[in-house]
Parts: C-alpha cells; structure tokens; sequence
C-alpha cells in the first residue's frame, strides 16, 4: 500500500477536502532577511511578496546568493524573518513559540536537504523512523510508516543499511522518505540534485512529481537548473539580490 495523507475531517472530508485546497499553503507578505557583516547590510531578502497554492509544485531560482535557501529556510521557520508576514496554510508563524514552530514543522512540513543529512551511525531505517519518535508516535505505527515511506521511494531491500553504504541517488531517496514520513501537506526540497548526477537527479524529481500528482503534496523547490523547473514544475520564481520576480 502506498502512502496516504491522513483524513481532513471525519465529519465532512469533502468540504474539509475543498477548504485544504483553497487556503494557500504558503503567504509571504514583504518578508525580508537582514543580516550585518562586518558592518555592512546584506539584505538577503528585500521585500518578497508571494503566494503558493495548496497542491502546487513551484521551482525558485536564482544563481548563488540570490536568496533561494534563505527564503526557503524561512518558510520552514528555520530562521526569523527581520520583517514581514508567512503563513503556512494560515498558521502565521510569527506567533509561535520555539516548540509551537517545532510541533508545526513536523506536523505540517517536510525538508530534504542537497546535503542528505543522514545520520552515519543509524541504518536506513532508523534514519527514516526518526521524525516519528520525535514525534512519539507508537511502535506499531512508526514500523507502518517507515515501511510504507521506503515503498514508496523504492528501498525496502536497504532497512539495515547504513547511509556509507549507498548511493547519492539512494540517500538521497532515504532523506526524501525520511521527510515524507510524517505525512506532510508541504514539501521543502533545497538543491535536492545538487549532488547528483543528472540521470539520477532526474529519478529523485520524478518521485517529487508523483508525491505532488498523486497525493496532491504541496512542493517547492530551490533549483538552479532551469531545464529542470521547466519540465517539473507547474510555476517558477526567481530571486536575485533579495528580491523575487516571475522571470
């Protein structure tokens, strides 16, 4: 069985269905990102203004230091705005406390990192397991879970591995279960082929585009390949000094 989003509502699902779709799952209001440096302002965002609806699969780009990563990590409520407003379907994020943000990002969000991320001593499963012990789900459920997230990115035969012992392409499809495991409604993917070679990047963005088609998951993704956002996704963004345009 593959993975499900978990029911809206036990009451109306299909109004709740339609209200899921119709609030934004992502409203940034002049959002800006300042930082000092050596007594200089690099204004890392400037002012961005965007909208991204629920089910949609939007590419930022924007060449090194244009912004892409910061705005992406201050969507996930990794890091602080200096001002503006972002509301993940309608949670303004501003108001919630360090372990609120915590509770919502894994309740709401997935992240996949260029990096991997994986932690070396635990096998694949335990890796994928993790954000479910975090979130002190039961044994039973976590073992369900974990399964049905390495399903659906195609490495059941690797549970006992560790991360040493796999591909780039492999990590990178653990990392993506890992951040689909608690079944979220928004996808966050920074440069996830950055480190891949294209063959094998191009499978990791054909897994994306099932997880956004088939489980109607929210996705959005920091690229600088164009030719990539081209073919994937629905709408592309681009930064540069701190400020975004349609392109």
């Amino acid at each position: 069985m593959g993975l499900q989003m978990p029911n809206q509502s036990l009451t109306n699902p299909a109004a709740e269905a339609a209200d899921a779709v119709s609030t934004p799952a992502i409203n940034a209001d002049e959002v800006t990102r300042h930082y000092t440096m050596g007594g200089t302002v690099v204004r890392a965002l400037d002012g961005v203004s965007l909208s991204v609806a629920a089910q949609e699969f939007v590419c930022l780009l924007g060449s090194s230091g244009s912004g892409k990563s910061t705005l992406l990590n201050v969507i996930a409520g990794l890091d602080r705005p200096t001002s503006g407003r972002i509301t993940i379907f309608g949670q303004e994020l501003a108001g919630l406390s360090s372990e609120a943000l915590a509770r919502h990002r894994r309740e709401v969000m997935g992240i996949v990192f260029q990096s991997f991320n994986l932690v070396p001593s635990m096998s694949v499963e335990e890796n994928v397991e993790l954000p479910l012990r975090f979130a002190e789900v039961e044994r039973a459920e976590r073992n369900g879970r974990t399964r049905q997230a390495l399903e659906r990115v195609g490495l059941t035969h690797r549970l006992g591995h560790r991360p040493s012992e796999l591909s780039g392409g492999e990590q990178q499809r653990v990392a993506i279960a890992r951040a689909l495991v608690n079944r979220p409604r928004l996808l966050l993917a920074d440069e996830p082929t950055g480190n891949l070679d294209s063959r094998t990047g191009e499978g990791i963005l054909d897994l994306l585009q099932t997880f956004n088609r088939e489980l109607g998951m929210t996705i959005v993704m920091v690229t600088h390949e164009r030719s990539l956002a081209e073919r994937y996704a629905d709408r592309m963004l681009f930064l540069a000094d701190g400020k975004l345009s349609a392109g």
